[in-house]
């Protein structure tokens, strides 16, 4: 790394760790005080508090990290314009693209880190979150822990399967009572019903298990065909794939337009069980994928933008950089939120829908940089 990329690099790290740590402590001191007389009601005392910001990090970072780092980059670029170190760069012979690289490397940098906590840590972190505020609520005798699900099931319309549980562990995959119905190409049905049931290398293990057909032409009740103490049955639906469905199931989450709260992963679990939803729920569907694979380039996005606007030369006052990122976040925040919107409702393709934002503010950015002197 050359010194000069050194210096340019310096001159960014510091403004952006301080932005980061300011914006998220104002984030944390925000919520905690709108929250302050629910953490009373729920008895939770420093330690619990501490452990639920803790917990709630990650969500609170993918959130803060392209303010921080537009209002640092903004800052640092206005800085180094003042005092027309810019000016010299460039007339030493260093353009301005080869005098941002460092920038555009932290700008991916951040990308990849938003990616990666947006994957796999901000889906959780609601819900362990939750749990902690639950902690010392008073629980009756036989109260379930938040790892299980009663009396439900799930459907796999792939393989027009359907399951039913009395009570499912969705950390070890284990169910007690399960049934299961499949169909089969000449029309009848298949009934298995079990006293428990436990995933295994190659489908399902099914303990003191009873199988039964139904074949509505005969016109007779289910037909005993099978009864076992142990027998593991080739069925397709892994641990990953239930939870995620039963996570669905009763939420607006996947319908609704806010933040993305599901992964990449679990959508596309959701989508091998239900490979033809309904047309409005695909819409919704496409759009929250799209949107998880757009909104971490938001940091390189910024970057892009903020070099124009950072760079420009004369004298200009440092705080001219604070006005133009709230102004640019606004924006930004508005086209992104009007993109989510009109791709859930179907009038816009899902992945123009994500990608709008980041495609605008790119074009107007490149635009803007061919324009600086």
């Amino acid at each position: 790394m050359r010194l000069l990329d050194r210096y340019v690099l310096r001159e960014l790290l510091v403004p952006l760790g301080y932005c980061l740590c300011g914006f998220l402590m104002l984030s944390i001191f925000s919520d905690l005080f709108t929250s302050l007389n629910d953490f009373q009601n729920k008895k939770m005392v420093l330690r619990d508090i501490i452990e639920y910001y803790l917990v709630l990090t990650p969500e609170l970072l993918v959130v803060v990290l392209p303010m921080a780092l537009l209002l640092s980059l903004l800052y640092t670029l206005t800085n180094l314009a003042r005092h027309h170190e810019i000016t010299a760069m460039r007339a030493a012979g260093i353009s301005l693209w080869r005098l941002c690289v460092p920038y555009l490397g932290v700008g991916i940098a951040a990308s990849l880190a938003q990616f990666a906590l947006n994957e796999f840590a901000v889906p959780d972190s609601a819900s362990a979150a939750e749990q902690i505020k639950e902690r010392h609520a008073a629980r009756t005798a036989g109260t379930l822990g938040p790892q299980f699900y009663k009396d439900t099931g799930f459907v796999n319309h792939r393989e027009k399967r359907q399951w039913k549980f009395h009570l499912y562990n969705t950390e070890t995959g284990e169910m007690t009572k399960p049934l299961v119905i499949w169909r089969l190409p000449n029309g009848s049905s298949r009934w298995l019903m079990a006293d428990r049931a436990v995933p295994a290398n190659s489908g399902w293990k099914f303990y003191d298990l009873r199988e039964f057909n139904d074949d509505p032409e005969a016109g007779s009740l289910v037909t005993p065909l099978l009864q076992t103490n142990a027998l593991v049955f080739p069925f397709s639906e892994t641990v990953d794939q239930i939870n995620t469905a039963l996570k669905l199931m009763g939420r607006d989450s996947i319908l609704s337009a806010r933040r993305a709260d599901l992964s990449i992963l679990e959508i596309r679990h959701y989508f091998r069980l239900n490979p033809d939803p309904p047309a409005n729920e695909r819409d919704k569907l496409d759009t929250k994928l799209q949107a998880r694979f757009a909104m971490p380039w938001t940091c390189l996005v910024v970057v892009l933008i903020a070099i124009p606007f950072g760079a420009a030369s004369g004298r200009r006052n440092v705080f001219v950089g604070v006005a133009s990122s709230v102004l640019i976040c606004f924006i930004y925040f508005i086209l992104q939120q009007f993109g989510l919107i009109f791709g859930m409702n179907g009038r816009l393709p899902a992945w123009l829908a994500a990608w709008l934002p980041n495609l605008s503010f790119s074009l107007a950015a490149l635009g803007l940089m061919a324009r600086v002197r």
